[in-house]
C-alpha cells in the first residue's frame, strides 16, 4: 500500500462525484484512496483506473456474497485497477479465502470489515467483532476494517489481529478522532468528507499536521 506518500496514514475516501478532480489535488498527500459504491454507479469501473493514476485505490464494495460470486466481484475490481478490495468477515472463511486467492493473482489486498463505524454496528457486530477477526486472519486477508468512532474496539481488535492492518473509518464526519484512532492501534485512518468537502488540500494538509504533531506520522 501507498507508494505516493509512502508515510501518511491517511486513506481518502472518494464519495464523491468530482472524484477524480479530488485525487489528483492530494494524491501526494495520502496514503491511497477508498471508492465505493454509489461512486462506481455512476462513473463505471472505470473510474478506478482514473483514479489510480494519482494514487493506489481501495475497492470499498464491501464484498458480502457466496464465494463464486464474492470472487467475480473481486475479479472485476482488481482487472479495473483497483490495488485492495473490502469484503464483509461475516460471510464467512469459505469466501474469504476465494477473495484472497484473486488478490493473490493480481498482488493485491484484502481487507474485512469486522465491526461497521456507524451506531447499528454495535448492534451484532461489536458481539462478534474479534471472532470475524480471527477468521479474517487465518483465511489470509492482509486487514481488518475497525471503528475510528469507537476507538476501544480498535484497542481490543489489535489483541487479535496482531501484525495485520487495522484501517479505520468514521474520522471526521461520523465523530471519530484521526490521533485517537491511531494512538488506539489503528495504522491508517478513512476520512472522507472532512477532506472533500471544501478545500481537499488544505484539510488533508491540515489533519497530516496535526498528526505529525502528536508524533503519529509514521515516520
Amino acid at each position: 500500500m501507498g507508494q505516493k506518500c509512502s508515510h501518511s496514514r491517511i486513506i481518502a475516501a472518494l464519495d464523491c462525484d468530482n472524484a477524480v478532480e479530488v485525487a489528483e489535488k492530494i494524491g501526494n498527500y495520502v496514503r491511497a484512496f477508498k471508492v465505493n459504491y454509489p461512486l462506481v454507479l455512476k462513473k463505471g469501473l472505470k473510474v478506478i483506473g482514473e483514479i489510480s493514476k494519482f494514487g493506489e485505490v481501495i475497492a470499498d464494495f464491501k464484498i458480502a456474497d457466496v464465494p463464486h460470486i464474492s470472487s467475480q466481484i473481486a475479479e472485476c475490481a482488481f482487472e479495473s485497477g483497483a490495488r485492495g478490495v473490502i469484503v464483509h468477515a461475516f460471510v464467512g472463511s469459505d469466501t474469504l479465502r476465494e477473495v484472497v486467492r484473486v488478490a493473490e493473482r493480481f498482488e493485491g489486498d484484502v481487507y474485512a470489515v469486522v465491526e461497521l463505524s456507524s451506531e447499528g454496528g454495535r448492534e451484532f457486530m461489536s458481539g462478534v467483532a474479534e471472532k470475524l477477526a480471527k477468521v479474517a486472519k487465518e483465511a489470509g486477508c492482509r486487514g481488518i476494517v475497525a471503528p475510528a468512532t469507537r476507538v476501544e474496539r480498535i484497542t481490543r481488535l489489535r489483541k487479535v489481529a496482531g501484525d495485520m492492518i487495522i484501517i479505520s473509518p468514521g474520522v471526521g464526519a461520523q465523530g471519530g478522532d484521526a490521533c485517537e484512532a491511531l494512538k488506539a492501534g489503528a495504522d491508517f485512518i478513512i476520512v472522507g468528507r472532512s477532506i472533500y468537502t471544501g478545500d481537499p488540500v488544505k484539510s488533508v494538509v491540515s489533519l497530516l499536521e496535526r498528526i505529525k504533531q502528536e508524533g503519529l506520522d509514521g515516520q
